[in-house]
Order: structure tokens, then C-alpha cells, then sequence
């Protein structure tokens, strides 16, 4: 018991930022009387339990470690969030319940990374639903963010607050990944790009991702699966680099020469997928089918638009076929070993952006500034009905 108080303390006084010398002087002891209740030196008098939870806003129980029906609910709680903020995509569907639900828990439980983390990526997801993401071009033509309206955001500059408190005691993993990942991202629309520097100074290379090094720490068999499921991810994160550097260039690339590099980011997984089997990874290729036909229709080629929005769906209804299954497995010699991941993909008609029409609601899926150039012009095309006719089917 004693072993643990004085690791929880410790563990407490880290998570909410505090000084030995903030806490010492809270409860009316010397800075060295903590420093031994931390390095297991000595145990608070029983009389003090109470201001100690009460300091860092926890029961007794929790101080103590009896927290099992506590994480419970955490679990639970975290869930129902984020259950409830994917259904956000793109529409404001319950953003309001979400962000009023994750108030609460954080009043419940103060301090908790999880909730304090679905609070902050609530927060994220609210900014581009209420007001959307916005761009300009430069003077030499390229893309940048509109970073003047981005921080009238009042949700992305609380946001960044959340997760800078949780890149301080957050350990190695994937939750600091991601808030990483956030955190960057929302630093890059506000224009805050030293900052973002100085958050991924640590960051290991790509040889240092987890996808990597695991391949280093197995041998045979199972050396050969996680080179394929490191291969996957490696192609599928070059294809959307692609498309973004594709869409930085802005002006200074021509709509033919960007209807090359989509195609180039999707025959990517060609290469691999050499059966036609994609995996989960229908669902991305068929998205970059949905930008491709936007730039086919710049350049021209209004037949070969449609007929990439037809691929579109076709690579759609595969995936919604593969979440249809209880289990499936790639065929290609090279991934012949990888898990498909449907669970995680499970086809569920409450999430609008896994249903086949969202190819429509969202399209082109990506944010580019020529959407507004082409919109008016294919969707008043036949050919656009006679399409979404097939994604309602």
C-alpha cells in the first residue's frame, strides 16, 4: 500500500503539472516531506488522505488505487464519445451533445487524459464542422491555409490548450501520437508553424514508427505478416503525400498533371494488391477516384470523369462488401499473412461516410479549391443523376 500511494502522488502531482513545492505548501508540509512520500521514504499521516484526494480532485478510494469501477466508467464515458463524435463527419450532427458530454466527465473526473483527449479531439472535429477548413493561394500560386479566419476558432484554440497540457505528461504511445498528430495539424491552420516544429522535435523518423521497428522484433512468419501490414500503411500514407503535395502546388501544376498524380498515387497499390483485392483500402481508392474525376473534368475528359466516379463506387461497394463479412483475408502473394481489420472497419449505416452516397455528399472528398470551379458544371450533367441513382441502389 505504501508503494503505491507514494507512486500515485507522484503519478497525480506529474499529470496536473505540479511542483513538489505546489503540493507541499497546499498541505501545509515541507518540500522534503513529499520527496519522501514519492521515494517511498516515509507515508502521509492518515489524517491527511483527505486533502491529499482532494487536492487532486480524486475520492479516497482512487487515491489508493481502487479505481476499477471508476476506469469502468471512464471507459464507458470515452465510448459514448467518441461513438458519438464519429457520426460528425463533415455535418454537425450531435457536435453540441458531444462536446456537453465531455464537460461533464472532465468535471467528473478531473485531469483524466482520456477524457481531457476526447475532449480536445471534439473540440478539433467541431472547428471543421461549424466553419470548415479554408485555404487561399499565395502570391507564387500555391496553397496555404487562411490562417486569419482559422483563429476565430475559439473551439481549434482550446483545443490546442488540451492537448499541449497532454503532450507534458502523456508517455510514449499511441495517445500522445495522436494528440501529436492534432496538435500539429491545428498549429499548421492557425500558422503557428515554429510551434509545430518545436512539438515533433522528438519525433522518431519514418524507420522509427512502430510499423517499422516491429517488423525488427519478429523473424519467419510473423516477420513476413508485419512486413505486409507495414507495406500497406507505407503505400497508403504515399498516395494521400501525393495528393497533398499535389494539392500544396495549387496554380502551379496543371489539371493534367494532377489527374497523373492521383493516378500514380493509386496505381501504388497496384503494385502490391496484385489480385484487385484491396482490403479496407477500397474504400481510400475510392475516394481518390472521387478527386480524380474532378480534375478529369478540368482537363476536359468529361467522359473519363464519370467513368472514374463508376470506379469510385465500384471500389465502395467492395468495401461495403468486405464489411458485409465476419472475415476475409488478402491474397496477394505478398499479403497473403495480413489481417483485413474488418472489425475496426465494420460496414454501420449510422456513420454516413460508409455508406456508398456519402461518395456524393462529400465529393471530392478533399478540400481543394477547384470544387467550386466544377460543381455547378458536372452536377448539372446528366451523367451526375444517373450516378447518384447507382449510390442509392
Amino acid at each position: 500500500m505504501k508503494l503505491t500511494l507514494g507512486d500515485k502522488i507522484k503519478e497525480l502531482r506529474k499529470r496536473d503539472g505540479r511542483k513538489q513545492e505546489e503540493l507541499a505548501n497546499a498541505l501545509g508540509v515541507t518540500n522534503q516531506a513529499v520527496s519522501r512520500w514519492e521515494n517511498d521514504g516515509s507515508y502521509p499521516d492518515i489524517e491527511m488522505i483527505p486533502a491529499i484526494a482532494n487536492y487532486f480532485g480524486i475520492t479516497i478510494d482512487e487515491l489508493f488505487g481502487y479505481d476499477n469501477d471508476r476506469e469502468k466508467k471512464i471507459d464507458t464515458i470515452v465510448a459514448k464519445i467518441k461513438e458519438m463524435n464519429y457520426r460528425n463527419n463533415g455535418v454537425d450532427i450531435n457536435i453540441d451533445e458531444c462536446i456537453a458530454l465531455a464537460r461533464e466527465a472532465m468535471i467528473e473526473f478531473p485531469g483524466n487524459a482520456e477524457i481531457m483527449l476526447c475532449l480536445a479531439d471534439v473540440l478539433y472535429n467541431a472547428g471543421y464542422v461549424r466553419y470548415g477548413e479554408h485555404h487561399l493561394i499565395d502570391a507564387e500560386g500555391y496553397n496555404v491555409y487562411d490562417v486569419d479566419r482559422h483563429r476565430k476558432y475559439a473551439e481549434w484554440k482550446e483545443a490546442i490548450t488540451i492537448y499541449e497540457k497532454l503532450l507534458k505528461t502523456l508517455e510514449p504511445g499511441e495517445m500522445r501520437n495522436n494528440v501529436l498528430n492534432n496538435l500539429t495539424q491545428l498549429y499548421r491552420n492557425l500558422g503557428e508553424h515554429e510551434r509545430a516544429l518545436s512539438a515533433i522535435e522528438a519525433a522518431p523518423t519514418i524507420y522509427g514508427s512502430y510499423e517499422f521497428l516491429r517488423i525488427n522484433t519478429l523473424d519467419g512468419k510473423h516477420r513476413a505478416e508485419a512486413s505486409g501490414e507495414a507495406l500497406l500503411k507505407t503505400i497508403n500514407a504515399c498516395a494521400e503525400l501525393i495528393i497533398g503535395t499535389m494539392i500544396s502546388y495549387e496554380q502551379n501544376m496543371t489539371p493534367t498533371e494532377k489527374v497523373q498524380s492521383i493516378k500514380s498515387a493509386i496505381t501504388l497499390f497496384d503494385h502490391v494488391c496484385t489480385d484487385g483485392f484491396y482490403g479496407i483500402y477500397h474504400a481510400h481508392i475510392a475516394r481518390m477516384y472521387n478527386l480524380l474525376s474532378l480534375y478529369l473534368w478540368l482537363d476536359g475528359k468529361h467522359d473519363e470523369a464519370f467513368e472514374a466516379l463508376d470506379k469510385s463506387l465500384f471500389h465502395f461497394r467492395a468495401f461495403e462488401e468486405l464489411c458485409s463479412k465476419s472475415e476475409a483475408t488478402y491474397t496477394a502473394p505478398l499479403l497473403r499473412l495480413v489481417d483485413t481489420d474488418i472489425k475496426r472497419w465494420r460496414f454501420n449505416k449510422t456513420y454516413p461516410h460508409t455508406e456508398a452516397i456519402s461518395l456524393a455528399e462529400d465529393w471530392p472528398w478533399w478540400s481543394v479549391r477547384e470544387y467550386s470551379l466544377v460543381k455547378d458544371e458536372i452536377q448539372s450533367d446528366p451523367r451526375w443523376q444517373a450516378w447518384i441513382a447507382k449510390l442509392q441502389s
